[in-house]
């Protein structure tokens, strides 16, 4: 760790709020050069959906490897990429099931951003998009442009939008609501907002090629839309020719309960967005689509990394695991034990100001116990005492990480695999934590 820091980039993040070399892995379990395990309930930030090294996509991998296919084609076809995009395609949400169009992206999911911008203002003949304050998209221009954080913004020059034209409305949140009134008035509000300002020929918002959301914002402090507004937005969209792009990249292959978070609301988007788990934990990026909008040119959205196959042959097993095993059915059931168990301990330890979630993307908001309270019963953020409690949290054996406004969200993102007993051990070393630092 003293080398990494002398060597690599002053742009580090995990490595550095999250100070262990990991050796070994297996399951949810990580083990560190110095011969100490924990429980990793941050798995490659939502990327191993089944865990580490599972033992069939490790046999999967091994057989490719002995087998002498090719381990990168551009985007030519082969038959491990051939059985990944049948394997994809069968479980895509709704009306994109067995008839999207496919596109392989670089490896990274806001690359798949990119491209779904891309595409839509290509179909559309638009420029505009409509994004929400909170959202995470990614840390390339555009991907960022259409990001709430101003931070990240600032460190990629764009402070504005990156000349991308992106117009921003409050995501509905109702712990701290942007319209100061809760919940469920404020998902009625932002959708009205949305009719709105696309209706409204005075309200300076031109008519966009799409609107990007996350249907559970990740980075922005594990926020879930409720149903209801997420299918208001489709209504609205669709009524209007408005693209809908949705931002599964952390939500999708069963993290929230369903295979794709979209789905608990019915809801199918024009443009889908995958990537980290979707890789089975090596690189992987897609994007899927209706395909009437499949009117680019070759060589439009291009990238060298697009034919990872070992990637596409850890996804297809990652996806096989995944649906043969009921796993988004058991991150529901599992994730409702965690939960539960989080408000319990908040009961105890007021610096928990809410607990919420859905499956196993759950977040804790750390508050000041003892700061005022607004007009909504929120108390005010507390940055210092959230990064204690994550420092407390790794010395008890828990890896979990920080998300959220001033990152004061504590976020659990465990393998779909966690065990009862695993999720239990998640809880008491969450409370031995909550302990330490009430008493320090």
């Amino acid at each position: 760790m003293a080398r990494q820091s002398v060597r690599e980039s002053a742009a580090r993040s995990y490595a550095r709020s999250l100070p262990i070399a990991p050796a070994l892995a297996s399951g949810a379990i990580v083990t560190g050069a110095d011969g100490r395990s924990y429980l990793d309930c941050l798995s490659g930030a939502g990327t191993l959906a089944i865990g580490h090294n599972h033992p069939e996509v490790i046999a999967a991998l091994r057989s490719t490897l002995d087998s002498g296919a090719p381990l990168h084609v551009l985007d030519m076809i082969t038959p491990d990429k051939d059985a990944f995009t049948a394997a994809l395609l069968a479980l895509l949400p709704g009306e994109l099931r067995d008839v999207a169009k496919v596109h392989f992206c670089s490896p990274a999911g806001t690359d798949a951003v990119e491209a779904a911008l891309k595409l839509a203002r290509v179909a559309t003949g638009r420029s505009g998009v409509i994004a929400f304050s909170g959202g995470y998209h990614g840390m390339t221009l555009g991907a960022v442009a259409v990001s709430g954080s101003a931070r990240m913004r600032t460190a990629a020059g764009t402070l504005d939008t990156g000349g991308i034209g992106v117009t921003r409305l409050p995501f509905p949140y109702d712990y701290r609501c942007p319209f100061g009134v809760g919940a469920p008035l404020s998902a009625e509000l932002s959708a009205h907002l949305l009719a709105t300002m696309l209706d409204d020929a005075s309200s300076g918002v031109g008519r966009p090629a799409a609107v990007i959301l996350e249907v559970v914002q990740g980075e922005g402090g594990v926020i879930p839309a409720p149903d209801r507004w997420l299918r208001a937005v489709r209504e609205v969209t669709a009524e209007r020719g408005v693209l809908l792009i949705v931002d599964e990249v952390q939500t999708g292959i069963g993290r929230t309960g369903t295979f794709w978070a979209c789905e608990r609301a019915g809801v199918t988007p024009d443009i889908l967005v995958a990537a980290k788990a979707v890789g089975g934990g090596l690189p992987l990026a897609v994007i899927a689509y209706r395909p009437a909008l499949d009117v680019w040119s070759p060589g439009d959205h291009t990238g060298t990394f697009r034919g990872n196959t070992l990637a596409m042959v850890a996804g297809r097993v990652t996806l096989e695991v995944v649906t043969r095993q009921r796993l988004p059915e058991r991150a529901a059931r599992v994730g409702a034990v965690l939960v539960e168990g989080l408000r319990s301990l908040a009961r105890r330890h007021t610096m928990i100001g809410d607990v919420r979630g859905r499956g196993l993307m759950i977040g804790a908001e750390i508050v000041d116990p003892v700061g005022d309270v607004d007009e909504l019963g929120a108390r005010p953020a507390a940055p210092l005492l959230a990064a204690a409690l994550r420092t407390a949290a790794l010395r008890n054996g828990l890896i979990v990480e920080l998300g959220g406004r001033a990152d004061t969200v504590l976020r659990l993102l465990p393998p779909l695999t966690i065990t009862d007993a695993e999720a239990q051990l998640v809880l008491d070393r969450l409370a031995a934590a909550c302990a330490e630092v009430t008493a320090g």
